[in-house]
């Protein structure tokens, strides 16, 4: 009788030990039941503009929730065991789907919650002839009615009468100075106007507030008339810090002594005018100054190429030596329009003051890139 309860404690003793084993982890701590939670909606569907979209989540838990994607925001509204996040998808500018996620964070549960948004559509205009294998991106056709002055959320402005390194005489003013305005928008064109205000000169020198790594850029321009005139269309680095070391791409410049003569140059720090060694093409327009005229670039990573109505007459080849000397048109640039007077080219046969005012007149400007971004 002994003998068995003994053997009754001793199988008791072990069933205690086992039972313990069991209802603990391997490092000997009770384990802990993983949070339940629910998410809904179940996923997020944005149209390029974007979306605002919130969350129910419901968990046992605390919890949290996050992306990691720069494109969309989490903001969490409601942090109860039954709350709520508010999901921002920004705007897609770009011409490509993307896909992403939502993650909700509870102790070791995860519940992700996946995210698709459109790609940005092209801009399809039948008006619009399109270079072969590209889509249009941007444009300002200087149409609408309800502006007298180029838009601001697409330009801006320099300012200053430093003589912009090359003598110039004008004083470039923000639109308008003292009654007086140089940038104007009407019957569908930009009218870009130098003219003389006591003892300065007013002009205009505008930039694109967007920029752009390659593509294909054009306006339509009729050049101003006068001896000290010097119009340009051009481009400069978004991240410039030196010139002529981080480029220059001028799609096109004229000068009015020597009128209808068109060129399109490069500027790096291996070419350039001021050691003589720019790289240029040139061409006899004999309208440009009566007539508008289609004034372009080509730009990739093999090459820099100028037109004029479509014909090309100006190559600059990528020597694909990786030296930024040679080649610093790998960053994204701005677009530029200006009229100066004077200067050290635009002045270099002497300037004719009863030229002015004089006006450079812009219909439109558009940017294309190819459908593959490269």
């Amino acid at each position: 009788m002994i003998k068995n309860i003994k053997l009754m404690t001793i199988l008791s003793f072990f069933t205690c030990l086992l039972g313990f084993f069991s209802c603990s982890s391997s490092d000997g701590e009770p384990e802990v039941s993983s949070p339940v939670v629910s998410v809904v909606p179940t996923q997020i569907t944005a149209t390029y503009e974007g979306s605002v979209t919130t969350l129910s989540v419901k968990s046992d838990q605390e919890w949290t929730a996050f992306s990691n994607e720069d494109w969309i925001t989490c903001k969490i509204l409601s942090n109860t065991l039954q709350g709520t996040v508010e999901v921002t998808v920004k705007a897609n500018t770009t011409y490509q789907p993307r896909e992403g996620a939502v993650v909700v964070k509870s102790g070791t549960t995860r519940v992700s919650v996946p995210v698709s948004q459109e790609a940005k559509p092209d801009i399809v205009d039948p008006d619009i002839d399109t270079p072969e294998g590209y889509r249009l991106i941007w444009q300002d056709e200087f149409n609408d009615s309800k502006l007298s002055t180029p838009d601001e959320s697409l330009w801006w402005y320099e300012t200053g009468a430093s003589g912009w390194g090359n003598n110039e005489i004008q004083n470039y003013i923000p639109g308008s100075k003292n009654g007086e305005t140089c940038a104007q928008v009407s019957n569908g064109t930009l009218k870009i106007i130098a003219k003389k205000v006591g003892n300065e000169v007013y002009s205009i020198r505008m930039n694109t507030v967007e920029s752009w790594k390659y593509g294909y850029f054009e306006a339509r321009l009729k050049l101003p008339t006068g001896k000290g005139t010097w119009p340009a269309f051009w481009m400069m680095p978004k991240n410039y810090t030196a010139w002529p070391d981080d480029g220059e791409i001028d799609i096109m410049e004229e000068v009015g002594y020597d009128p209808n003569v068109i060129l399109s140059t490069v500027h790096c720090k291996a070419y350039n005018h001021s050691i003589g060694t720019q790289k240029s093409g040139t061409i006899k327009v004999p309208t440009a100054q009566t007539e508008f005229h289609v004034y372009a670039v080509e730009w990739t990573e093999d090459f820099i190429k100028g037109y004029v109505d479509g014909k090309c007459y100006f190559t600059f080849d990528n020597d694909k030596k990786g030296n930024k000397n040679t080649w610093p048109f790998n960053t994204a640039f701005y677009l530029k329009l200006n009229l100066a007077w004077g200067g050290d080219w635009g002045g270099a046969q002497g300037i004719d003051e009863s030229a002015l005012p004089a006006t450079y007149e812009i219909d439109y400007v558009r940017v294309f890139q190819k459908k593959i971004i490269e």
